[in-house]
């Protein structure tokens, strides 16, 4: 059954939705779920609960469904990720194979650059995740 996804009005609602999409590995539903929340909204929503499994799955959810319709708005969630609270903690945890993974979803995001981000940009949140 397709986890039916609503936008969360706070934390403790998202952190249910990111629960129910690790427990299923649900991508196209967390993919729904990174559409329509507002990027700018991540760092507060997250609050202190990013863990390893649910930042994995959104790399690959922006990748498979959300990089080919609309490259800005995964740079936008990349860009407010990098600014949850945990983030730091959760990169110095990530495998070489997660890592390529992050590495993978930039070189998509070069290639299908639109006029919401420059490479500059990209550059310089690719240091920020230490790619």
């Amino acid at each position: 059954e397709k986890l039916r996804i609503s936008e969360p009005s706070n934390a403790y609602d998202f952190g249910q939705i990111i629960n129910a999409v690790n427990t299923s590995k649900d991508k196209a539903a967390c993919a729904d779920l990174l559409t329509i929340t507002d990027p700018k909204k991540l760092p507060v929503l997250l609050s202190n609960k990013l863990e390893g499994e649910s930042f994995l799955i959104f790399i690959q959810s922006l990748e498979y469904y959300v990089v080919g319709k609309d490259p800005g708005l995964v740079y936008q969630h990349l860009f407010y990720l990098s600014k949850a609270e945990r983030f730091k903690v959760v990169l110095a945890l990530l495998s070489k194979n997660e890592k390529e993974q992050v590495q993978q979803l930039f070189d998509v995001l070069a290639e299908n650059r639109n006029n919401q981000y420059s490479l500059e940009d990209l550059e310089s949140l690719k240091k920020v995740y230490e790619l």
